[in-house]
């Protein structure tokens, strides 16, 4: 079914009583789980009724329609994530515009990212993304290699190194979802245990968060489960189109 946007305070609500119930059936404060709102193919006007509705966390994907959303919702106050893949000719933007990065895997764009961050600007919040169960087509830094990167990317200047992101396949049951989960929470508590002072996870989407959040997410990425499936968006502007 469409979610509308007219009508974006039911799902809002809907997902934030799913949070609450999940934290407290894992014994966590709901207040220590943040909803990231994603919201590409979204257009402004869904990210505003969203943020009227009390989102303040929105994640977006890809740079350029994401620019154009940032300008014509400057005078909102709003957290914006990227949440995509990285290309090194786009990392001014990213570290100039946005208040978090979930997905960084590579040390040259760490640097990029530090080194293009402005002074007047506190520290860019990142997050490394692991790639758990290794696929060709997503990114992520290997287990075996993430020490090492998430050791140099701490001492960067202008980055704060926050935590950990995974972006796993669907798993066939909720206990498999959490299996895939526990291992990003133990690589947090490895880096933690070496040292580094790590307090973010951000894993779970509309499918699995409850799973992410017994796990220990301080991050959920929901799209689906707020604005509707893609497909449920396309067919809507057609008929709206035509």
């Amino acid at each position: 079914m469409l979610i509308g946007p007219q009508n974006l305070t039911l799902p809002v609500n809907h997902v934030r009583y799913r949070i609450r119930s999940a934290a407290i059936a894992a014994g966590r404060d709901p207040g220590t789980v943040t909803l990231v709102a994603v919201t590409k193919a979204q257009t402004a006007e869904s990210v505003r009724l969203a943020a009227t509705a009390g989102v303040t966390d929105f994640g977006e994907n890809y740079l350029k329609e994401a620019l154009a959303k940032m300008d014509q919702l400057a005078s909102l106050s709003l957290q914006w994530h990227f949440i995509g893949a990285i290309q090194s000719n786009k990392t001014r933007a990213i570290a100039e515009r946005f208040d978090w990065v979930h997905s960084l895997d590579r040390l040259n764009v760490a640097r990029r990212l530090s080194e293009q961050r402005p002074f007047h600007a506190p520290p860019l919040n990142v997050c490394i993304q692991v790639a758990l169960v290794p696929e060709p087509t997503k990114g992520g830094v290997s287990s075996d290699e993430l020490p090492a990167l998430a050791l140099a990317v701490a001492g960067l200047p202008r980055l704060r190194l926050r935590g950990l992101m995974c972006l796993p396949p669907p798993q066939p049951t909720p206990n498999d979802e959490r299996a895939v989960f526990a291992r990003l929470r133990a690589a947090l508590q490895d880096l933690n245990a070496g040292g580094l002072k790590l307090d973010t996870l951000s894993m779970g989407m509309s499918a699995d968060f409850e799973s992410a959040i017994a796990e220990g997410a301080t991050l959920v990425r929901i799209g689906t489960a707020l604005f509707g499936s893609r497909s449920d968006l396309e067919s809507h502007r057609k008929g709206v189109d035509s």
